[in-house]
Order: C-alpha cells, then sequence, then structure tokens
C-alpha cells in the first residue's frame, strides 16, 4: 500500500495526486465509509472568493444550459486501519460529506481554484475550502483481454472531448440522501448505505455507458484513490 504521491503533466487534465494505491485490491467488506457534517465544505472567509462561485456557474449555464446541479458525495480524507500490529491486513474508511456539482465548478474548475487552497501538508485541511466531489472510474477488462476505453461529449462540464475509463459519481440520492441527518444514532447505518452505494454505483455507471449489462460484470476491488 502507498499513500501521497503526486503526478504532474503540462496538461492540467492529466495531472494528479495519488492518496492511496491498493494494487492488491480491497474488497467490499474492507472499504468502509464515515459519513458526516464535519466532512463537507467550508466556506471561504474571503467573500468576493465565494461569490466568485456562483459567477462561474453562470459562466457555464449560459455556455452549456444542459448542466445540471446534482448532489454529490465530498471527499473529505481517509484513514487506514490496520487489524492488529502485524500490519499485514488493513481496512480504510472514507470520509464523505456533502457537496454539488455547481460548488465543484465554481471551485475545483475557478480559474482560481488556488486561492481556495490552505497551505497544509494535511490534505483534508488543504482543500477544506474546495467541493471535491467524490467520482468513480472503472477498468473494464472484456474476456479476451481488451481494455474499453470511452471519449467524453464535447457537451460537458469538465474535460470535453477526453478519453476516459467508465466512471461517474455514486449518488446521494440512490438511497434517500437529500440533507445530513441529526441524529447521531442514524449515521452508522446510513454510512454502511454509503459505502455499498460506491460500489452499486460504479456497476451502473459502466452499465449505462457500455451497455454491458450487469449480471456479465464482476467487480473486482477498489485498487486507487486519487484526486485531480
Amino acid at each position: 500500500m502507498a499513500v501521497a504521491a503526486a503526478a504532474s503533466a503540462a496538461d492540467p487534465g492529466t495531472a494528479f495526486k495519488l492518496l492511496l494505491s491498493c494494487p492488491a485490491g480491497l474488497p467490499r467488506s474492507r472499504v468502509l465509509v464515515k459519513f458526516g457534517q464535519s466532512f463537507d465544505r467550508i466556506p471561504h472567509p474571503d467573500a468576493a472568493l465565494e461569490e466568485s462561485i456562483s459567477e462561474i456557474w453562470n459562466q457555464r449555464l449560459q455556455r452549456n444550459p444542459s448542466l445540471y446541479n446534482g448532489t454529490k458525495f465530498r471527499y473529505g480524507g481517509n484513514a487506514v486501519q490496520y487489524k492488529d500490529d502485524s500490519k499485514q491486513e488493513y481496512h480504510v474508511s472514507l470520509r464523505l460529506g456533502l457537496t454539488d456539482y455547481r460548488t465543484f465548478v465554481g471551485t475545483n474548475l475557478n480559474p482560481l481554484w488556488e486561492k481556495f487552497l490552505v497551505p497544509s501538508e494535511d490534505d483534508p485541511v488543504r482543500c477544506q475550502h474546495m467541493s471535491n466531489p467524490l467520482g468513480n472510474g472503472a477498468i473494464v477488462e472484456t474476456s479476451d483481454r481488451k481494455i474499453i476505453v470511452l471519449q467524453r461529449s464535447h457537451n460537458v462540464g469538465e474535460f470535453p472531448g477526453y478519453y476516459v475509463f467508465p466512471g461517474g459519481h455514486s449518488e446521494p440520492q440512490e438511497i434517500g440522501i437529500v440533507g445530513h441527518q441529526t441524529a447521531e444514532e442514524n449515521l452508522a447505518p446510513l454510512s454502511e448505505r454509503v459505502s455499498q452505494e460506491m460500489f452499486e454505483g460504479i456497476i451502473r455507471e459502466v452499465v449505462e455507458e457500455t451497455g454491458v449489462p450487469a449480471s456479465s460484470l464482476i467487480l473486482s476491488s477498489l485498487e486507487y484513490l486519487a484526486e485531480k
């Protein structure tokens, strides 16, 4: 397992930071979720910078009226927890809150995006003012050992025309989440449902984007966690 490695490139669309690497893969049973409001985005204290979120979104809408503002899970960090002192077996706990696509466009895709960052080596602190929606992507290998790659539409809000693996986002509304619950005792079962949606969400994306029926898919495991 490796954590927090960075990669850069001349093309900003290909630059990423590798937050977690599990080359052997982690099954569903070893990927946990801690879901709560404490992992939501913190508004930036600069009022003008906050206002730019609406400005950027409105500009995007004028150019592309088909854009839709939907609720997304927000990535707020992760923790690796070992079963015992041997550190041979572990599971990963993802910290997730809520955000939306509008805020993603207005922070992560904002020309002033670097101004939203906090000087810190701690990634969740550094990105506390960013939307950072949790996306998903699948490496789909066919029975004849080919890998499926798709080309994005030119009518999308991010990286139009790029070649990508099938993927998208796990959706809060798929499991009935429209906001945060206040009852703390309900958070544990809710977090379990969020964890399940992470895996079901990627199957849904592969089916929608490739046309391969779910019955023909064999779900593997979580291997990498990265941010752009």
